[in-house]
Order: C-alpha cells, then sequence, then structure tokens
C-alpha cells in the first residue's frame, strides 16, 4: 500500500487549507493509499515547527528528509505558492525534486497586489475544484439561534471568514445594516487586523456577533465555558450567507450556502465570477435592495437550484475519481 505524505504551513484548522487538505487525504484513503501528515502547526502526524507561517529558520534538510522518507508520493498544501516562509518553500521544493509529488495551490502569488513582484508565475496546471456533501447533516435551527440569544424573527446574515482586509469585513457590516439584519463574524482576526475590526465593529449601526460561542458579542471571544456552535449549527442559524470579499483563492462559502440551502451574497472577485458560470444565482453583495426583497419573500426555488448545481460540479464523492486523472501522470499507483 503506497504512501502519500501532505505537507503544509498548518493543517487540521478551520481554515480553507486545512479543510480541503483534508478531503484530499480521505479521498487517497478511499484510492487505497496510506496518508501522514506534516506540518509547522497542528494536529499533525510529524511537527516541524520551520514549516510554519510565522517561523524564524527553515527545518534542516535532514529533518524534512526523515519526515518525508516514508512517502510514495508528496502533497504540498500551498506551502509552495503562497511565499509566507520562502526559506521553508525552497526546501520543500529541493526536497521533492526528482520525486513524485503535487504541488496543490490554494492561493498564488501574482493573485495579490503586494506580492506580484516576485518570480514564480508561468505554471502549467490542472483544476481540481474545491468539493464538499451536498448534503451535510442539518443542526437545529432553533437551537441554534436560541444558542446565540437572537430576538424571535431575528434576521441573521453570516460571514463565515477570518477578519482578513480581503474578506471586506465592512462590506459586509453594510449589508447587514442595510437589510436590517445582526452581522455575525465567525472567525478570529488575522494579520494584524485585530485594531481595524474593532474600529469596523465599533461603528457598526446593527446588532453584530463575533467568533463561535454562543452569545459571543463585538470585541469578544466566546467566554470562557461558552458552547461553541459548529460550522453545520453557524449555517442553520443564519437566514443569508456573507462573502463579501475582494480576493478569494476559491471561497468556500460560496458552495457551502447552497450545500445548507441559504441564500448568498457574494463579492466581485475573480473566482466568484469564474464559479458562477457553473448556473448559481447569487446576491451582490454590494446591492441590498434584491436581497432585502427576497428576504421578505423567500424564494425556495433559488435554493434549490443553487443545491443542485453545487451536487452536479462539486460533489465530493468525485474527488477520488479527479485524482485519479492526476495520479495517472505520475510513476506511483494506488494498491
Amino acid at each position: 500500500m503506497p504512501t502519500a505524505a501532505i505537507v503544509s504551513f498548518r493543517l487540521g484548522g478551520s481554515d480553507g487549507v486545512s479543510i480541503e487538505a483534508a478531503k484530499w487525504a480521505e479521498a487517497l484513503r478511499h484510492l487505497g493509499w496510506t496518508v501522514t501528515t506534516v506540518a509547522g502547526a497542528g494536529p499533525v502526524d510529524t511537527t516541524l515547527e520551520g514549516l510554519a507561517i510565522d517561523a524564524g529558520a527553515p527545518p534542516t534538510r535532514g529533518e524534512l528528509d526523515d519526515a518525508l522518507a516514508p512517502a510514495d508520493l508528496v502533497v504540498v498544501e500551498n506551502l509552495c505558492s503562497l511565499p509566507l516562509n520562502p526559506p521553508a518553500a525552497a526546501l520543500v521544493a529541493a526536497v521533492c525534486a526528482g520525486r513524485p509529488a503535487l504541488l496543490h495551490h490554494h492561493d498564488l502569488p501574482w493573485q495579490r497586489p503586494h506580492l506580484a513582484r516576485l518570480p514564480g508565475r508561468g505554471i502549467t496546471a490542472t483544476t481540481i475544484y474545491n468539493t464538499f456533501d451536498p448534503d451535510p447533516p442539518m443542526a437545529d435551527r432553533s437551537q441554534a439561534r436560541e444558542d446565540l440569544g437572537l430576538a424571535q424573527g431575528a434576521r441573521l446574515l453570516l460571514q463565515p471568514t477570518r477578519a482578513l482586509p480581503r474578506k471586506n469585513i465592512g462590506g459586509g457590516l453594510a449589508l447587514a445594516e442595510a437589510v436590517g439584519g445582526t452581522y455575525w463574524l465567525l472567525g478570529p482576526a488575522e494579520d494584524g487586523f485585530g485594531p481595524e475590526l474593532e474600529r469596523l465593529l465599533d461603528g457598526a449601526r446593527c446588532p453584530v456577533l463575533v467568533g463561535a460561542g454562543a452569545g459571543a458579542r463585538a470585541g469578544a471571544g466566546a467566554g470562557a465555558g461558552a458552547h461553541e456552535l459548529t460550522i453545520g449549527e453557524a449555517y442553520a442559524a443564519c437566514d443569508v450567507v456573507l462573502l463579501p470579499s475582494l480576493w478569494e483563492g476559491f471561497g468556500n462559502p460560496s458552495v457551502e450556502s447552497a450545500t445548507h440551502r441559504r441564500p448568498l451574497a457574494i463579492g466581485p472577485y475573480p473566482v466568484a465570477r469564474e464559479l458562477s458560470a457553473f448556473g448559481f444565482r447569487w446576491f451582490d453583495s454590494a446591492a441590498p435592495p434584491p436581497l432585502s426583497a427576497w428576504l421578505d419573500h423567500p424564494d425556495e426555488a433559488l435554493l434549490e437550484h443553487n443545491h443542485a448545481i453545487a451536487a452536479r460540479y462539486f460533489n465530493v464523492a468525485d474527488l477520488p475519481a479527479r485524482l485519479v486523472a492526476v495520479l495517472d501522470g505520475l510513476p506511483v499507483r494506488p494498491a
């Protein structure tokens, strides 16, 4: 039975790269592979702190060689794509040279203005879209809303992202204000965005929830002992999913909103335009009136239409076959 090693900055978390890497791991196991994980942070089989985004120095060549020694295939998740730890990326590339490897790109430097000057353009790649369970377990909507302390009939707009400049938190707040809803930001601030997030939340003209903890309030964490809502409970509780981003490598809520049968208000980032071509019917996050009108008179047909598109084109059950098409070009085969 061949072994695949999945390598990244961090794995096992709630970020999109970790989520998609876990799906690839499960698909590889379905194909007969043994899977091991190597990362700088997270619940992994082998931790090499020098691979982390904020590492002061990369691991040694020997440490990385030892971690990858059992692998017949190395799958590099974003570490050689986004230049957040260039010394580690250079080492991983050197160790992978001459051996079967897949570089799973989620973010590339030329997609962001402040990184566009960096070299490394002009790759030949195969597109494998992110995949999803088209019928995830349905959480208890009433209980989730009660846990959040929502008033009866309150409109809840969920932005299931972290807080970064490209996530356009201000745009999400503006839409929630315009439709008379409560704004819920699920993830934390990162990359020094905390002060700006506090400024935006302090100026909000609508109720605000922050974090997955029941009853979390603007600027506050979940609190000791607070019940942490799952992503399924978050989707069940909300009335609208927000993705007002200026940029995403993919933007999982674009499809997750459809699998959970919730309307989506989305920004015009490039990949969103690509995904919309499959036939999704979305709302413009910068144009409140159509969404407000839909909330006044919900149309279940729109939700069922989007669900059918997600199930047809982005079904996680199809991922193993899509990986086989790529693996066939490598000198290793599943058992």
